[in-house]
């Protein structure tokens, strides 16, 4: 038998050592709250199975998969790449042992004549998939062999977690006085469990947003405590390694000295980072030298350990180290190669991504803020002009009549049916006639005509809401206007809300309308420049993290704060599951 489809017999066997460990471990809580079943021996049976199939089952997981390594654990984890065929032969030879199961313990004979006829049919799709797959000699299954890596300390707290889990299950559950808690304490679980998972991913962003290169991959796994180097100011005797600030075109700027000229000193600017490159001439009092961040190192010098930062460095890549401790050799320099130092770090947070990433966006974008202002006007707009049009339109369609209502309203609902591609180029020639290419009004002005999908949903609202309010209000006096702005409004605010939420959230995030329409950098919203960000920097993940979670941070704010509001207009529109 091939080694990968031993490995994988392996990891099938772990996992369900794992499942049967824990049901054993649920029938030991059983004992212990003397929850047996009516059967003592029956519950001595069960436990002693289990325990006899979940040694056997971790034996052959650790002789085939072998996790133990070097003092770390690894949890075996196997995959199969192979073409669509297989996976779906694969996928009805396990749906055949699962009918073939069920129909063993099925009750009536009619039930098992169903299951068999279902494992038949299945059978005959096996066998079609199979050919398939065998027709295609360039067809091929390979399989990935991997895992997860845990410290030997790391792997006794999962396992105590766990445990404690299934323990905390078991007693709750099965506890005659807290029936309904027990159940109440599940969901809860399931519902921690379910953030956990979805917001590991933004956790993710925000820490890699505060690390260092070094910390971006690592052989233990991903490194969710971000650590800095430790580094101190210097300013550096080497005239040509000297740091001086000075003010370009109203800016402060960071650069080196590079020579002079009629005079005047000539800077080489590399902060901000965007103007990188770029010389200027300035009066030599204008200038201002500033310290240099010295990274600091620990090395080996003979039988002694020093600590230091680097002062100088040499052609050849030795660092140059001005001592730090130990007292008795603080202040001399010594010179080591680079394997022989180590940088010292500490855990914090490396800050300096945020404003690196906004030092490389251009110089007419101030920063950001140019693309922080597009964005903004683009949710205003959009939302204000989707709430207008589609609640207008909305209520004339739930509550006014006239000739052909019925009509336009399904042929609204039509256009529903649309695909975006179809609309896509009248739009843009629309557009260009108007001479609105490159500016932000093909981003927001359609939204005023409304949104089939919104309207429908007011009206649904609209019709909800008691004609004896509509004929009050007509009886007092009111027009059309004033019943649809004083009466009506405040009668669907879940609703609006709700519309204004998800309105937000399109807008900020809208790429393809960008990607169409905008040419300019003084016309990008956030969203464009993310994309074109990853494009420049997709090798500096720091960097990247930084500015994603720059545009991401009012979104999830906004989600915060409005959250009761969406859900309230979310169940009341019946999309709420009900």
């Amino acid at each position: 038998m091939p080694s990968g489809t031993l490995f994988a017999v392996g990891v099938l066997a772990s996992w369900l050592a794992i499942f049967f460990g824990l049901k054993m471990v649920g029938r030991l809580f059983f004992i212990g709250t003397r929850q047996l079943d009516s059967d003592p021996s029956r519950t001595r049976v069960d436990l002693l199975s289990n325990t006899i199939l979940t040694a056997v089952l971790a034996v052959i997981g650790v002789v085939l998969t072998k996790p133990f390594v070097s003092g770390m654990f690894k949890l075996p984890l196997v995959w199969f790449v192979m073409p669509w065929t297989a996976w779906l032969a694969a996928a009805c030879t396990g749906l055949i042992i699962t009918r073939l199961i069920q129909s063993t313990t099925s009750i009536s004979a009619e039930e098992r004549t169903h299951k068999l006829k279902a494992a038949f049919g299945l059978f005959i799709a096996a066998l079609v998939f199979t050919g398939l797959y065998l027709s295609d000699p360039t067809n091929k299954i390979t399989i990935i062999e991997g895992g997860v890596p845990f410290s030997l300390l790391g792997l006794v707290g999962v396992l105590a977690i766990a445990i404690a889990a299934v323990g905390a299950m078991v007693v709750t559950a099965h506890s005659a006085n807290a029936r309904g808690l027990g159940k109440t304490i599940i969901t809860q679980l399931a519902l921690l469990a379910g953030s956990v998972v979805f917001g590991v991913p933004f956790v993710f962003l925000l820490v890699t947003s505060f690390k260092e290169d070094k910390d971006m991959s690592s052989p233990n796994g991903i490194v969710w405590i971000p650590r800095v180097t430790e580094t101190v100011p210097y300013l550096s005797p080497d005239k040509a390694k000297k740091h001086f600030e000075a003010t370009f075109e109203g800016k402060t700027v960071e650069g080196l000295e590079i020579g002079e000229e009629g005079g005047k000193v000539k800077i080489d600017i590399f902060k901000p980072i965007s103007i990188r490159g770029t010389t200027f001439l300035v009066d030599r009092a204008e200038l201002k030298e500033v310290p240099v961040q010295a990274k600091v190192y620990t090395a080996k010098v003979g039988n002694e350990i020093i600590k230091g930062f680097e002062s100088d460095s040499l052609a050849d890549g030795s660092r140059v180290l001005k001592v730090l401790e130990p007292d008795s050799r603080k202040g001399t320099t010594v010179t080591v190669s680079p394997d022989q130092t180590e940088a010292v770090r500490h855990v914090g947070l490396r800050t300096e991504n945020y404003s690196e990433a906004l030092s490389y966006l251009p110089p007419e974008t101030l920063n950001g803020l140019v693309y922080v202002k597009n964005t903004l006007i683009l949710v205003v707009m959009n939302v204000v002009g989707t709430i207008l049009g589609s609640s207008i339109v909305a209520y004339a369609f739930s509550r006014m009549k006239f000739p052909g209502k019925e009509k336009m309203f399904s042929i609204l609902l039509a256009t529903m049916m649309l695909p975006g591609a179809i609309t896509l180029l009248p739009q843009f020639l629309i557009f260009r006639t108007l001479g609105w290419i490159d500016t932000l009004y093909p981003l927001w002005v359609p939204a005023f005509f409304g949104s089939a999908f919104n309207i429908f949903l007011l009206r649904q609202f609209f019709s909800q809401i008691p004609m004896e309010l509509e004929d009050a209000a007509k009886i007092d006096g009111c027009t059309y206007v004033k019943t649809f702005w004083s009466i009506m409004i405040p009668q669907i605010k879940p609703a609006l809300a709700v519309i204004a939420i998800w309105t937000f959230m399109g807008a900020w995030n809208n790429f393809m309308g960008p990607l169409i329409y905008i040419n300019s950098p003084e016309n990008m919203p956030l969203s464009y420049s993310l994309a074109l960000f990853k494009g420049d920097r997709s090798g500096e993940p720091g960097l990247l993290m930084a500015f994603s979670t720059l545009t991401v941070i009012p979104v999830v704010a906004l989600f915060a704060f409005a959250q009761r509001y969406f859900i309230e207009g979310v169940t009341l529109s019946g999309l709420g599951g009900r």
